[in-house]
């Protein structure tokens, strides 16, 4: 019996063995690049910067919190960033619901996969050209001007409105896949009970199909959420003077090491306090 033969039947006897062998290198993966460089960052954060040299000071200090929270600037662009993401959230929800809708209940079984397909089509595309795409339409004299000229309107131009327009593009499917899984996965009779007991469209959907949905929406809103809340090259793009969490870790980088190491770690936080709050509504499940 050769080595190998003695070592596969080790192997087949112990399946946690087996099991572990399997995990030990993602999960050191995992330790060492991933929660590692996070560990990295968090410390850094309280270190300091020689304001005559600019080189990292590696002396234990709260100066760079304390300057994030106290600072006007820096409290306005976290507010602005967060306001950006939950509103990046709350227009997808809007918009996929009735999508996922159509896609799951309304459009033919055999139609069903071309219309999955066709929102998954705008993902396989690269995120600058799709940015510059949107850039396009938003600027002056574009498709956006163009569209809206015999309303007497233009488009929304260069800021906050075009970085929350083109962020929802961008992260849309992301919302759609959940909702659209969890629609098509509700029983029919649960919808043909709610009818027979006298229920209206708007009580069928309020009491039956949001309650078993919710889970889904919410499983979505991590990743446009989350996407958004870290985002800094749509703002540059289409954002025009705005600034947003992203800009500024990016502008910190070569200038202030510490302060965008602690600027960083407010995204952080900030979405380990979303997934918490998603936790309950059973949204980490359905991922």
């Amino acid at each position: 019996m050769t080595v190998l033969t003695r070592t596969a039947g080790a192997l087949y006897r112990r399946p946690r063995l087996r099991l572990a062998l399997l995990l030990t290198a993602p999960l050191l993966w995992l330790a060492v690049l991933y929660l590692g460089s996070l560990a990295v960052l968090f410390v850094s954060a309280f270190w300091t910067t020689d304001s005559f040299t600019s080189e990292v000071v590696k002396v234990w200090s709260t100066d760079n919190f304390r300057e994030l929270f106290t600072t006007p600037v820096f409290r306005q662009v976290i507010l602005r960033s967060v306001g950006v993401a939950l509103a990046v959230t709350a227009v997808c929800v809007v918009i996929a619901f009735p999508v996922a809708f159509y896609t799951a209940r309304v459009a033919r079984p055999s139609r069903r996969p071309l219309l999955v397909v066709a929102i998954l089509t705008p993902l396989w595309a690269s995120y600058l050209v799709k940015v510059y795409a949107w850039r396009l339409i938003l600027s002056e004299g574009g498709l956006a001007d163009w569209m809206l000229k015999p309303f007497g309107l233009s488009g929304p131009g260069f800021g906050l409105p075009a970085t929350v327009l083109t962020l929802t593009y961008l992260w849309l499917p992301y919302m759609i896949l959940p909702i659209h899984t969890a629609l098509e996965h509700l029983p029919d009779n649960l919808l043909d009970a709610s009818a027979d007991l006298g229920a209206r469209a708007w009580r069928t959907f309020r009491s039956v199909v949001l309650p078993m949905v919710l889970p889904s929406v919410a499983a979505g809103s991590v990743f446009t959420f989350s996407l958004s809340l870290g985002d800094y090259i749509t703002v540059q793009i289409v954002g025009g003077k705005t600034q947003l969490i992203g800009n500024l870790v990016y502008a910190n980088i070569e200038l202030n090491l510490p302060m965008a190491a602690a600027l960083a770690t407010v995204p952080v936080v900030v979405i380990v306090l979303y997934l918490l709050a998603m936790r309950r509504t059973g949204a980490l499940s359905s991922l």
